[in-house]
């Protein structure tokens, strides 16, 4: 553990490296998460002349800006890239190496987010001041504690991703699994319409899926005013979501690393 931490400030540097050595192939992917920006037309339109279900233009406005920024700041790649050492056989040489392919993989991806935050944050905060402010949260601690909720919300993604793309060790289509993925994050994370909006079932399943912590929950605390209560236990919540995430990509990584090396990889 102690020469983990220490290398930790070598990785993140690493990281830095690497993002802006593949810069192109980075802008590209930031300009696969503004479907916020589509979906904001389409429902701020909507409601332009009176409000749709409690939703003002203002508030859709309010919502898919937030949702911009904390998809860009909590989105990864990660299961994408770990499906494909596998598959290719690269892992056997990080098997190799002291660290952790998990820290190695968290450390590079935290590394991005800076570059993230600079690209997405001035563009969706100075539209958001401009044409939302009036929706945000007015609570000071309400919007204090959206930012653990933003570091869970990463700690959810990379960890369900990571245990997604550890299933490559035991199948040859695990991409399949990332696309079903993404619909279904897509769906009941709040990323292509508010939770509230959905119907009954759909809207009862959402609120106890892991989807809806990994977006929603920290959208929900900067633009709606709740109760210090029900702010407090949705965040109680979410980490009770990133605890079982992580045990859960770890264990996947454990069973599928022995299986690895059984068939000589």
């Amino acid at each position: 553990m102690r020469r983990t931490l220490r290398a930790i400030p070598t990785m993140l540097r690493i990281g830095v490296a690497e993002t802006v050595a593949y810069r192109a192939e980075f802008i590209v992917w930031m300009l696969t998460t503004t479907l916020p920006l589509v979906m904001l037309a389409l429902w701020s339109s909507v409601a332009a002349e009176t409000a749709f279900r409690g939703y003002s233009s203002a508030d859709f406005v309010a919502y898919y800006l937030a949702n911009l920024i904390v998809r860009n700041l909590t989105g990864s790649w990660v299961g994408w890239q770990v499906s494909e050492e596998i598959r290719t056989g690269a892992m056997a040489m990080r098997l190799l190496r002291p660290m952790h392919p998990f820290v190695v993989f968290a450390t590079s991806h935290l590394a991005a987010v800076p570059f993230r935050s600079l690209i997405a944050l001035p563009i969706a905060g100075a539209l958001l001041l401009s044409s939302g402010a009036s929706a945000i949260s007015h609570h000071p601690a309400q919007l204090l504690l959206a930012i653990p909720s933003i570091v869970l919300a990463w700690i959810i993604t990379f960890t369900i991703l990571f245990a997604i793309g550890s299933i490559a060790f035991f199948i040859t289509k695990a991409m399949s699994l990332m696309e079903l993925y993404f619909g279904l994050f897509s769906l009941f994370s709040g990323y292509l319409l508010p939770l509230d909006l959905m119907p009954g079932p759909l809207a009862t399943f959402a609120a106890y899926a892991p989807f809806r912590f990994m977006l929603s929950v920290p959208v929900e605390l900067l633009t709606k005013d709740l109760a210090t209560g029900d702010a407090l236990t949705l965040l109680a919540k979410q980490a009770a979501w990133a605890v079982g995430s992580v045990a859960i990509a770890l264990l996947v990584w454990r069973r599928g690393v022995r299986r690895f090396e059984a068939v000589g990889s």
